[in-house]
């Protein structure tokens, strides 16, 4: 083996010889020896890499639901998520599709059925759901905004016989008091206000835990902005929020819907039972995770 010096060395790697000498002292030119106070550096030892130098980062899942949505890739977690979401959340509200249905109308952009009648509202909002998803994909970094809740609501109900409804106000906040499971909600005349008020409270701070999500969405919830439509939106806020701050996101599936209801009830009394169902649900979505091989944050 044959031995250089380090200004030999520092001529080739490009360098001062300072640097190759720091390299050195701190371990990082395998096989290089000190005699008395001169460096005999292998003449084959590869330049050490920046240590400052920014490692590749694994991609985040938001990267990758974004890959595969450009990409239009088939089977994956955009895909996955794309069916699961939609199915359950409009299920939630009443939609009659089965989730085969939800998944053939993702896939093929047609409708099966045989020997029964469809709701076309059902249809066009499960389409019109899936559009949703990708726009809070690719909004996920976006400060949530009145602008952007409205536009969600604008295209989950866009088409449907509501927005062909004088009183219906699509994309934009209720004309009409409304109650969800028989609580009042806030009044027409006071919703612009409320829905501001409670932005910006949720902005006030930086970066947001799950339970300030949770909590934004009870709120939300109660205040009911749309005419209908405020449980789907609200669910995709969150959805979105989890994208944004690296929290893993979850789908309230039907099974839990009860559990769901019970937890926005009873948020003031005990934040428990909501989170209980969310960190469930959350639990589910992780294994699509494990599944797919998508690492995430525990």
């Amino acid at each position: 083996m044959r031995y250089l010096s380090a200004a030999e060395t520092a001529k080739i790697w490009k360098v001062s010889e300072r640097s190759v000498r720091n390299y050195c002292a701190h371990g990082r030119v395998p096989g290089a020896f000190l005699t008395g106070k001169t460096w005999n550096i292998p003449e084959n030892a590869k330049k050490p890499e920046r240590s400052n130098q920014k490692k590749e980062q694994a991609p985040t899942l938001l990267d990758i639901l974004r890959e595969q949505k450009a990409s239009g890739y088939s089977g994956g977690i955009y895909h996955k998520t794309q069916i699961e979401l939609t199915y359950n959340s409009n299920h939630i509200e009443g939609s009659r599709l089965t989730h085969e249905q939800t998944r053939y109308i993702f896939e093929t952009n047609t409708i099966g059925a045989e020997n029964e009648a469809v709701n076309v509202d059902d249809v066009i909002e499960t389409a019109n759901h899936f559009r949703c998803i990708d726009r809070i994909i690719d909004s996920a970094k976006a400060p949530l905004t009145e602008r952007f809740i409205k536009e969600l609501h604008l295209i989950l109900k866009n088409g449907t016989s509501d927005s062909r409804k004088d009183w219906f106000a699509v994309g934009d906040y209720k004309k009409m008091p409304n109650e969800v499971g028989g609580m009042e909600t806030s009044l027409p005349e006071n919703t612009a206000h409320d829905m501001k008020t409670l932005l910006a409270e949720y902005h006030a701070g930086e970066a947001k835990t799950l339970e300030d999500i949770l909590s934004f969405h009870v709120r939300f919830e109660r205040i009911h902005p749309f005419q209908d439509g405020n449980g789907r939106v609200g669910r995709l806020i969150m959805f979105k929020e989890c994208l944004k701050y690296d929290i893993v996101p979850f789908i309230i599936e039907d099974s839990l819907k009860l559990f769901y209801y019970r937890g926005l009830r009873e948020w003031d009394r005990e934040k428990g039972y909501l989170t209980d169902t969310c960190l469930t649900a959350q639990d589910r979505y992780k294994a699509y995770l494990d599944y797919f091989r998508i690492g995430y944050s525990e």
